[in-house]
C-alpha cells in the first residue's frame, strides 16, 4: 500500500482532489496502519494547505465509521453536541455543559468527544478532570444512556484506528481533516446534531455531508467574536457577536444568522470572548461545577443559549420563523426550560449519577 499511497500522495501535491469513493480508499488505508508517519503527516499538510473538498470530507467520514466501534442507541432522536476544536480560542468547555442541561430535560445525548489536540482542553480531558474516566465497557456507556438519557463516547475508544494518528496530529499541532471528522463520525450514529465549526467556511460542507449521511436535522453553527464578524471566532453559539448557521430540516437546507439583536431580545447580555476564557483541564471542569451549582456569568448564558437550540434541535419548536428568522419568543422559552433544569439541581444530578456509575 505504500507505493499506492505514494501516488496519491503525488496527486495530491500536484493539486488533484478525490473523489468519494477514492478517499475512502486513501482513508481506509490510512486507518488500517499502511501509510508511513512521514507520508501521512505530508498528505494531512497538503489537504489543509489547499482546503479539503466536499467529497473528501464525506469519502475519510465513511471510512472512519466503517472502522468505529458502535454504540447502540434506543432513542431514534438521540443527538451530539460537539465542536470541531481548532478554533484557536481555548473556550471553556460548552458542548460538554450543553450536555447535562439536555440530559436532565430528558433528552438522549450520546456525547462524542476527544482529548486536546490543539487546545489545552478537550472534552475527554475536562470529563476526567470531572471524575468521569473514558470508558470501554458498552455495557455501561449504553446503561448511562438509557437510565440517565447521557453517554460519553471517548474518541480513541470507538475510534482505535486513530490511536497511531493522534501522535502524529499531535506533533502537527495544527488544524487537519481529523479536526473536521470527529463530529461526523459519532459511533451512536446520531441523526440529530448541533457542531460547531472553526471556520464558516465548513458550515455548508459540514451539512451536505450529514444530510448525504442520512441525519434527520442538524444545525452547524459559527459563532463571531465582534459585530463586524471581521475575522473568524468560535465552533459554537457566542454571545460576543453573531453567529452564521447552515440548518438541515424536513430534508432541506437553508441559512440562518443569529443576530445580536435576538440575543438581547432573550434577555442575554453581549459580552467579549474573554469572558469565557478556559484554561487547564482542571480549571475548565472547576467552571462547569460551578455553573451545575448554580453560578450566574456570561458562561452560563452562552451554556443556555446553546442548550436551548439543541432542544430546538430534538423536539422542532419551530424556532424559526416563516421569515427564516430566528424567533426571539420561543428562544426566550427554551433558554427558561434549560435554566430551570441548572437551578433545579437536575443537570448537577445527572453529572454524579453518571461520575458514580464509572465508580461502582
Amino acid at each position: 500500500m505504500s507505493f499506492v499511497f505514494t501516488s496519491f500522495l503525488e496527486q495530491a501535491l500536484s493539486g488533484k482532489t478525490f473523489s468519494i469513493e477514492e478517499t475512502t480508499e486513501i482513508f481506509e488505508a490510512i486507518l488500517a496502519g499502511e501509510v508511513s508517519a512521514i507520508q501521512l503527516a505530508s498528505f494531512l499538510t497538503v489537504l489543509r494547505m489547499r482546503t479539503e473538498t466536499v467529497e473528501e470530507l464525506e469519502g475519510a467520514v465513511r471510512a472512519m465509521r466503517h472502522y468505529m466501534i458502535p454504540v447502540n442507541k434506543f432513542d431514534p432522536t438521540t443527538i451530539d453536541v460537539c465542536g470541531t476544536g481548532g478554533d484557536g480560542k481555548s473556550t471553556l468547555n460548552i458542548s460538554t455543559a450543553v450536555s447535562f442541561v439536555l440530559a436532565a430535560l430528558g433528552v438522549s445525548v450520546a456525547k462524542h468527544g476527544n482529548r486536546a489536540q490543539s487546545s489545552q482542553s478537550g472534552g475527554t480531558d475536562v470529563l476526567a478532570a470531572l471524575g468521569i474516566d473514558p470508558q470501554s465497557d458498552l455495557k455501561i456507556l449504553q446503561s448511562n444512556l438509557n437510565q440517565f438519557k447521557i453517554t460519553f463516547l471517548s474518541a480513541f475508544v470507538h475510534h482505535p484506528s486513530l490511536n497511531h494518528i493522534n501522535k502524529i496530529r499531535k506533533d502537527l499541532a495544527i488544524r487537519t481533516i481529523f479536526n473536521l471528522l470527529g463530529p461526523l463520525c459519532n459511533p451512536a450514529n446520531v441523526a440529530y446534531h448541533l457542531i460547531g465549526v472553526y471556520d464558516p467556511f465548513w458550515l455548508t460542507p459540514f451539512v451536505r455531508v450529514l444530510k448525504e449521511l442520512g441525519s434527520k436535522r442538524a444545525w452547524v453553527v459559527h459563532g463571531f467574536v465582534d459585530e463586524l464578524c471581521s475575522s473568524s471566532g468560535v465552533d459554537e453559539i457566542t454571545l460576543s457577536g453573531p453567529s452564521k448557521i447552515m440548518v438541515l430540516e424536513k430534508n432541506k437546507i437553508f441559512p440562518i444568522r443569529l443576530t445580536s439583536k435576538t440575543i438581547e431580545k432573550v434577555g442575554l447580555n453581549l459580552s467579549p470572548l474573554s469572558a469565557i476564557r478556559g484554561g487547564s483541564p482542571k480549571e475548565n471542569a472547576e467552571a462547569i461545577l460551578a455553573l451545575l451549582r448554580g453560578k450566574k456569568n456570561v458562561y452560563r448564558d452562552t451554556v443556555l443559549i446553546n442548550a436551548a437550540i439543541a432542544l430546538h434541535i430534538v423536539k422542532d419548536y419551530s424556532l424559526v420563523n416563516l421569515q427564516g428568522e430566528i424567533d426571539s419568543h420561543i428562544l426566550k422559552k427554551l433558554i427558561s426550560q434549560a435554566a430551570y433544569a441548572i437551578d433545579s439541581g437536575a443537570a448537577l444530578s445527572v453529572l454524579n449519577n453518571v461520575k458514580n456509575s464509572i465508580v461502582n
